[in-house]
């Protein structure tokens, strides 16, 4: 029995695989907890494991770098560490990856009806891919192409500094360096969180008046950011559109940055939980115009395939597939 875990800082995933004569992966369980209901991640475990189970190995995508076999996880107070693990689960075959190396790797197992394709002009090319997927986080990684196989390569480069375009962003730029004193990074407007920051720098500036559906902060039960993101996609108040329109423009600029960083002429995927929610908004042109927009490169992005991922186990799947070829 094969053990995948999909560990984030909302909701943790863990399912059971069984290998089947074809090599492929067929689930025997699958179920998700609310990560911040649990002291350390071993007491989800004593939960999902049903009693007598034997692992041929386990796999876990874990949001949060992964040093030396242990991860302290960016958004929860856990610790997991993978000699501890091994001898938890009885298997020495026990890997911990960062969430998005285990995305990047299930992106390859993905059949063509789960990918959407965003750039008209895409080229099918080989080569590196890049994989961002802004959800709770923003998370980035690389498939690096060895020229037999592709390669996992994990990065925080959600955490990396963010750029302001033109002079609408430059006020952006300087609206939340009070906030965030020291360190403005993508993260903090390319995720979840990121729609009430866009939301309320709108509403500041005078772009579009505050939304009466739209509740000053987050309250129990009432996801503030949720409101913005649906009543922006689906047009039905000015500042919640502006906000997403603004969320799509700097989300598609740092899915350019990443391709360039790695060269990713195999093309770019988008993962994560907020894509899927806001495909309309992604599908306008606005999305890959502000990712091609890379002044002398702009004719090599605009070549190169940018697909949204539809399914939401696709950790589970790199997971699950992370030791076919180890």
């Amino acid at each position: 029995m094969i053990l995948a875990g999909d560990i984030g800082g909302t909701k943790t995933v863990l399912a059971l695989y069984s290998r089947q004569a074809d090599n492929s992966l067929q689930q025997v369980l699958e179920q998700t907890f609310s990560s911040h209901e649990f002291a350390c991640f071993d007491d989800i475990l004593a939960v999902f494991l049903p009693e007598g189970s034997h692992l041929s190995s386990a796999c876990l995508g874990v949001a949060g770098p992964v040093v030396n076999g242990c991860c302290q996880t960016t958004n929860l107070p856990w610790l997991l560490d993978t000699t501890a693990l091994q001898s938890k689960l009885g298997t020495d075959r026990v890997k911990l990856l960062n969430d998005l190396e285990a995305m990047a790797l299930g992106m390859l197992h993905l059949p063509d009806s789960d990918l959407i394709e965003l750039n008209p002009l895409a080229q099918k090319q080989s080569g590196n891919i890049a994989v961002i997927a802004a959800g709770t986080g923003l998370g980035e990684a690389i498939l690096y192409w060895d020229g037999s196989r592709y390669q996992p390569i994990a990065t925080e480069g959600g955490h990396c500094d963010l750029a302001a375009q033109n002079h609408h962003q430059d006020r952006l730029l300087a609206n939340l360096r009070p906030l965030f004193p020291g360190h403005v990074s993508c993260e903090r407007v390319i995720s979840g969180n990121g729609f009430s920051q866009l939301y309320d720098f709108v509403c500041a500036e005078g772009i579009a008046p505050p939304c009466p559906a739209v509740p000053q902060t987050n309250q129990e039960g009432i996801d503030r950011n949720a409101i913005i993101s649906r009543l922006g996609v689906q047009g039905e108040d000015s500042a919640c559109a502006a906000a997403v329109r603004l969320f799509v423009e700097l989300y598609g600029a740092e899915a350019g940055n990443l391709a360039l960083k790695c060269l990713a002429t195999g093309g770019v995927f988008i993962g994560g939980g907020i894509a899927p929610k806001i495909l309309p908004a992604l599908q306008d042109g606005i999305f890959i115009e502000a990712f091609k927009s890379k002044g002398r490169f702009y004719g090599l992005l605009e070549t190169l395939s940018v697909k949204v991922a539809t399914n939401p186990r696709t950790p589970l799947l790199g997971a699950g597939h992370y030791f076919d070829g180890v």
